[in-house]
């Protein structure tokens, strides 16, 4: 019987007339090639229709080993597990991953395969860390392709959005565990931003501003340091006040549910995402939109947003500006550049979002703006392929792995 299922948020409602939970390798090898039409689902924090099909979902929940090669620091795990499970886990062994996303709540093989990321100039997607995948293709055969020895497939296949096959584990390369501070301070004026920008944003080892688009400003700058290994944090940030008190990005929401600020020291993943793993993340009921352009591009991009203010507040809980370093992997927003990230966290109202969008992405196409593939935008299919340029080469893969289209949707092939 179909199961009736929505996404994290509540905006989407998945069309999957079965919902199975393998637990193991061989099981999934069993539903793919049984099944006429799967797809994986994982957390359900994507915002659109990339994870669902009108077939059978293979949820990942059951999947959750952990192995740690503490020589070769990487960790392997199951396609199920979280960040915030397998940070703390991680931590207690002496070992860090090298960035969290904002959400703790999200599993590690979905950010992969969106490029999912958290923030920081030095800082790439959370794909990033991936040394080896292993997968079930279209067909039910096993395959695990490391960074090292296919390089050809690699970096299309980590940032695979879902498309390619059923992800059953990642290898993840690690850091020795290390400790942050988080500072959070007032009203940052978009006059220093157009000035500074480069400089803000490398100021820490994670850097998020957040505006509503109202008063030329920035009202809030989240800034995580290393400890000891950067410094003390100031008093004023760039012209921004340093606040004494706790603060949660929206401002008529408690800073209960946020992680430790006011420059206190911190275990890496108590202190890299915003809000912690046993709270309702961010405002809960909302919609999401988010745009990457080469950082080169940052400011004049954060003015073209800002001149559709008056449109865009009414119907916008924040807006957050993070950096992402530049990679390899073929569908990854920041491919090959440098990147400022323009977050849009929106009231759960989608007819008005839906008329916005269009503008924003007009207004950034001069910039060849990617959107975030498991977020709400309006852009074209064509205009996505234009964006990348290794695109056809995914494809190419998609076809050899998924030859009968067992993992296509409307999503990766939308109707004309």
């Amino acid at each position: 019987m179909p199961v009736e299922t929505t996404n994290w948020a509540g905006n989407y409602t998945f069309r999957a007339a079965e919902h199975v939970s393998p637990s193991s390798v061989e099981e999934i090898q069993h539903l793919v090639r049984s099944r006429p039409r799967l797809k994986a689902l994982g957390r359900r924090h994507s915002f659109n229709s990339i994870a669902d099909t009108t077939g059978t979902h293979i949820s990942l929940d059951r999947l959750k080993s952990t192995t740690l090669d503490s020589d070769a620091r990487t960790v392997t795990v199951g396609a199920g597990i979280s960040y915030g499970e397998l940070a703390p886990w991680l931590d207690r062994r002496g070992f860090a991953l090298h960035n969290l996303a904002s959400l703790p709540h999200i599993s590690v093989a979905g950010a992969c395969a969106t490029a999912t990321h958290g923030s920081g100039l030095g800082n790439a997607c959370l794909a990033e860390a991936v040394s080896a995948i292993e997968f079930v293709d279209g067909r039910g055969n096993l395959h695990k392709l490391t960074r090292a020895s296919h390089p050809g497939q690699f970096f299309g296949a980590v940032v695979g959005c879902g498309a390619l096959g059923i992800v059953t584990s990642l290898s993840l390369d690690l850091l020795p565990t290390f400790q942050v501070a988080q500072t959070v301070y007032e009203n940052l004026l978009f006059e220093t931003l157009a000035s500074h920008l480069p400089g803000i944003f490398a100021s820490g080892y994670s850097v998020s501003l957040f505006t509503d688009w109202q008063g030329h400003r920035a009202t809030q700058a989240w800034v995580k340091r290393r400890v000891p290994a950067e410094s003390v944090e100031p008093a004023s940030f760039f012209g921004a006040t340093r606040q004494t008190r706790d603060l949660h990005p929206l401002p008529d929401h408690f800073a209960q549910s946020c992680t430790p600020q006011q420059g206190i020291p911190g275990p890496w993943h108590d202190r890299l995402p915003h809000f912690c793993m046993e709270f309702t993340p961010s405002s809960g009921a909302e919609l999401q939109s988010e745009y990457f352009v080469p950082i080169a591009d940052g400011f004049a991009a954060i003015t073209a947003v800002e001149s559709l203010r008056e449109r865009i507040t009414p119907h916008l809980f924040i807006s957050e500006l993070r950096t992402v370093a530049a990679d390899e992997h073929w569908l990854s927003m920041a491919h090959q550049r440098d990147s400022l990230a323009i977050h849009f966290t929106w009231k759960p109202e989608w007819s008005a979002v839906r008329e916005i969008l269009p503008l924003i992405e007009a207004r950034l196409a001069p910039f060849r703006a990617r959107p975030h593939w498991a977020k709400l935008f309006t852009m074209p299919h064509a205009t996505l392929r234009s964006l990348y340029p290794r695109f056809s080469e995914y494809e190419a893969l998609r076809r050899h792995f998924d030859p009968e289209g067992r993992l296509a949707s409307d999503f990766h092939d939308p109707p004309e």
